[in-house]
């Protein structure tokens, strides 16, 4: 089986438990999390939790049409990496004086688009957005002057295509008025 990386943009309703109910069917199929964000998405009420994970084609359609089957889940869309945009943010908290020795700063802002967010005589907290191998690298040249603490977000993504999600409910709203249109003829007939 030749494990490949996908993310799923999963709409739901807002409501308590979904993201159990997910994380159940992907430990049935021994799928581990890589990353995970939850957060509103561009339709009012409409919440969209964003997974990276690793498998193969074959079980993420199974897990994709499983977790459509949940109720508040309104729709899953697989994605992989070359088919969408995404970012993940990083912050690390430094000691000060550590990093103030030589031109470490300049370095650090000119080969990795660092931002600084706070800066204090004990410490300071840098950004880094970007995917993941970059934050690693960071990270990694990092560890020598002592980092305090290292956070990194899950991945936020959006696809490349124009249109996705909305028309998805265009094409439902569509639907249901037709079924109702034809019931209506139906009970009228």
């Amino acid at each position: 089986m030749i494990k490949k990386e996908f993310t799923l943009s999963i709409f739901t309703e807002d409501h308590i438990g979904i993201l159990n109910q997910i994380t159940i069917i992907l430990t049935r199929r021994q799928i581990n999390i890589e990353s995970i964000t939850a957060s509103e998405s561009a339709v009012k009420g409409v919440q969209l939790i964003t997974l990276a994970v690793k498998t193969s084609d074959e079980m993420i359609r199974k897990v994709a049409r499983q977790i459509e089957k949940i109720i508040d889940v309104i729709k899953v869309f697989v994605h992989t990496s070359e088919e969408i945009v995404y970012q993940e943010i990083a912050l690390f908290k430094m000691s000060t004086k550590s990093l103030l020795s030589g031109n470490t700063v300049d370095h650090l802002v000119r080969s990795h688009n660092v931002r600084f967010i706070e800066i204090t005589p004990e410490y300071m907290v840098i950004e880094k957005t970007g995917h993941k191998s970059e934050i690693v690298r960071l990270l990694n040249e990092l560890e020598p002057f002592g980092v305090l603490q290292y956070v990194r977000s899950g991945r936020v993504a959006i696809t490349r295509q124009v249109k996705e999600f909305h028309a998805y409910l265009m094409e439902m709203d569509g639907a249901m008025r037709t079924a109702k249109d034809d019931y209506g003829m139906q009970v009228r007939q």
